[in-house]
């Protein structure tokens, strides 16, 4: 992930922000931006994650419902939602967003 297409938002929380906005690059599965976008918001490496992926969510579902159609066409707009043990986490087509989860 380079610093271009992630950008820290609210106030510096320790080692978590506010929260991140991340652009998906061109290709880019939806777990690996979800992956990146984490590990930003964590402030650490995207390899050094302690819970993987798999434990919130299936990856490979989460990829197809953002994968282009077998005819190279976009797929309609949408979002999916999911927490962690530190956030939740707002999938779309073309960002993923992670804010400060909020525990009641």
């Amino acid at each position: 992930m380079t610093e271009a297409n992630a950008t820290d938002c609210g106030p510096d929380l320790g080692m978590r922000r506010g929260w991140v906005e991340y652009s998906r690059s061109t290709g880019e599965p939806a777990s690996v931006a979800v992956v990146n976008a984490l590990a930003q918001f964590e402030g650490t490496a995207p390899t050094a994650m302690e819970t993987p992926l798999y434990e919130y969510i299936d990856p490979e579902a989460l990829d197809a419902l953002f994968a282009s159609r077998p005819d190279e066409t976009a797929r309609a707009q949408g979002e999916v939602r999911f927490v962690t043990d530190t956030a939740t986490v707002v999938v779309g087509n073309e960002t993923v967003r992670v804010f400060e989860r909020v525990t009641r």
